[in-house]
């Protein structure tokens, strides 16, 4: 049976590898036992799911991941949490932990040959500092990922989810759109952390979906360009991507966007529409 950590396991552990959360790993742990099994239960694992758990830590979600999945793959940058946390699993869930593979090294640099089985659900409490990145990056090079569900900085979880025409519609609502569907699934309180951020967090569900038509890059540099200016026109804003204001306009109208509009009432649709018509001339 597993036994998951309570306040007086987390702070021991810590006291024992002599790690202090820092700001520059984005290190804030869950300490509530509550709040992690509700994590778990709305990530809505399948049993035969395998997990890539991002920033485990000391272990919380972790424990409360491994009986819900068939295997989890667990990625930390921080050398002594993740030299703890095979033995932190042994003590405290015996039959879950043949289930669980370590990898110390960055999210950011992982490819799909680092994993075995390939994972098929991201289920992470995120450091605030690299949430974004680290959630593009992995739908990016990892194909088997089919869903997940992350904890990130409330604001964050507002921009990713946001759709257009909304006041935080950003590159990261239109980045994660192309990717997945995405929604809003729930808040949680400062005070299931240690220590307690000065923000509030939130999480955020999302499902891997068929990109639009149209070559990635070329159409987040699109997108890149035309939040660059977001207070400009699009027609304004994307003159340098497209090499002049009238050739920009040329794209927009050959893309069915109206010139004068701005980029946080276009979906990633339009965008890639606008990057599949540069350099068509009729």
């Amino acid at each position: 049976m597993t036994r998951l950590l309570a306040v007086r396991d987390i702070r021991a552990i810590a006291d024992a590898l002599s790690v202090k959360p820092t700001k520059t790993l984005g290190q804030n742990f869950v300490i509530d036992g509550n709040t992690v099994n509700r994590i778990a239960d709305a990530a809505r694992l399948a049993a035969d799911d395998v997990v890539i758990e991002v920033g485990p830590g000391l272990g919380s979600l972790t424990l409360a991941l491994l009986p819900r999945a068939a295997h989890l793959h667990a990625v930390e940058i921080d050398g002594r949490l993740a030299g703890a946390l095979a033995a932190t699993v042994a003590a405290r869930a015996e039959d879950q932990a043949e289930k669980l593979s370590v990898h110390h090294r960055d999210a950011m640099t992982v490819r799909p040959d680092d994993f075995d089985p390939q994972p098929t659900a991201l289920v992470a409490n995120l450091p605030y500092n690299v949430a974004v990145p680290v959630v593009l990056h992995l739908l990016s090079v990892l194909p088997s990922l089919q869903k997940g569900l992350v904890m990130v900085q409330a604001e964050v979880a507002d921009r990713l989810t946001a759709p257009p025409g909304s006041k935080v519609y950003g590159v990261p609502s239109v980045k994660l759109a192309w990717y997945a569907s995405s929604k809003r699934a729930g808040s949680v309180p400062r005070g299931v952390f240690w220590p307690v951020p000065n923000v509030d967090s939130g999480l955020v569900a999302f499902t891997r979906r068929e990109p639009p038509p149209g070559n990635r890059k070329d159409v987040f540099a699109v997108v890149d360009a035309a939040f660059a200016q977001r207070r400009k026109t699009l027609r304004a804003a994307l003159a340098g991507w497209a090499g002049s204001p009238q050739e920009a306009e040329r794209i927009l109208v050959a893309s069915g966007v109206d010139p004068k509009a701005r980029g946080e009432t276009l979906d990633v649709a339009a965008y890639s529409r606008i990057a599949a018509n540069r350099g068509e001339r009729t």
